[in-house]
């Protein structure tokens, strides 16, 4: 039986808001689990037992430029931008990280998204700029950018997510060809110090991007089978399954990424399009189990276990270890 599979951000801005519909299912929650890799946990409940998880970056590579890869009936037709040539992909996150007297910090909002327009401009003069260097961008599915490299790497790299509100030394590439990547970051950020995309930024008051963040990388021709999962969301693993509009039991199992928090303006939205015909198809027998996830917690919901309408809900922030709205 299908697996709805459903991620929300929590991150908010004091003071946080109840939302009474995501606190009920979570009071009568069959198991909770701990989560350090909540992709790794989406894919593998959603996906055919004992499939592999395919590289982030590859994935989102592939998804760039082939289109979705999966079979569910939501997944949309690709638009692809042909095949790229290269040996090793990683995501490169467009942050803003702020410099100390002694360190640097990632803060909370420093994972910036792009609109289309400044990808197309980084990714065209990032490739004129460092030309014959044996990297080029790619831009991704969901605002996503992508450096491809000619030679393979062995590195260690962190999600930017588990960084947020920290000092960034602990989070720097390792390994044998970290150095390479170190040297590469510290290139675009001189790079990137008086760019006209900045500068455009800084005058409409955004935050300039200070830097390119590596993650997720991979062997940029890994296999990435087609398989029978949808998506929706602008993460930028599952944007490759595909841009569903509409949950329903019989399409098979998904992953929903919401950049909303409970209690947000247009949270009532996401409510509406996806927790509402979520909870209505558990308990009609269409859908198996819905997994509610944020931060490092995770949460099953049975229909069975629906019924013990004698839980009492607590606020959201408490079932996710969060006080302040920072996981």
């Amino acid at each position: 039986m299908s697996t709805f599979y459903f991620r929300f951000l929590a991150r908010g801005s004091p003071p946080l808001r109840r939302s009474p519909l995501i606190e009920r299912q979570i009071a009568r929650a069959s198991s909770s689990a701990r989560v350090v890799d909540w992709r790794a946990d989406a894919f593998g409940l959603v996906a055919p037992p004992g499939t592999p998880m395919p590289p982030i970056a590859a994935m989102a590579l592939r998804g760039a430029t082939a289109g979705v890869v999966a079979l569910g009936a939501s997944a949309r037709a690709g638009t692809g931008t042909g095949e790229v040539a290269g040996a090793w992909v990683c995501v490169a996150t467009p942050v803003h990280l702020s410099a100390g007297m002694t360190h640097v910090t990632f803060p909370a909002d420093g994972v910036l998204q792009l609109p289309a327009a400044e990808t197309a401009a980084l990714t065209e003069d990032f490739n004129t700029v460092f030309e014959g260097a044996g990297v080029r961008l790619v831009a991704g599915l969901a605002g996503a950018l992508l450096c491809v490299f000619d030679q393979s790497l062995d590195v260690v790299t962190h999600d930017p997510e588990a960084a947020m509100g920290q000092d960034v030394f602990g989070f720097q590439p390792s390994g044998p060809d970290a150095p390479r990547l170190r040297r590469l970051a510290s290139e675009i950020e001189m790079w990137l110090f008086d760019h006209a995309v900045n500068r455009r930024r800084t005058e409409r008051g955004l935050l300039p991007i200070t830097g390119l963040w590596f993650w997720g990388g991979g062997p940029a021709g890994a296999n990435v089978l087609a398989l029978p999962i949808w998506a929706a969301g602008q993460d930028i693993f599952f944007a490759a399954f595909g841009d569903a509009t509409e949950l329903a039991g019989e399409s098979g199992s998904g992953v929903v990424v919401s950049n909303e928090c409970p209690g947000s303006a247009t949270w009532p939205e996401v409510e509406r399009q996806w927790l509402q015909p979520a909870v209505a198809e558990l308990r009609a027998g269409r859908l198996g189990q819905i997994h509610v996830s944020a931060g490092q917690r995770r949460f099953t919901i049975t229909r069975r276990l629906n019924l013990r309408f004698w839980q009492r809900a607590r606020p959201w922030w408490d079932y996710f270890d969060t006080r302040d709205g920072v996981t």
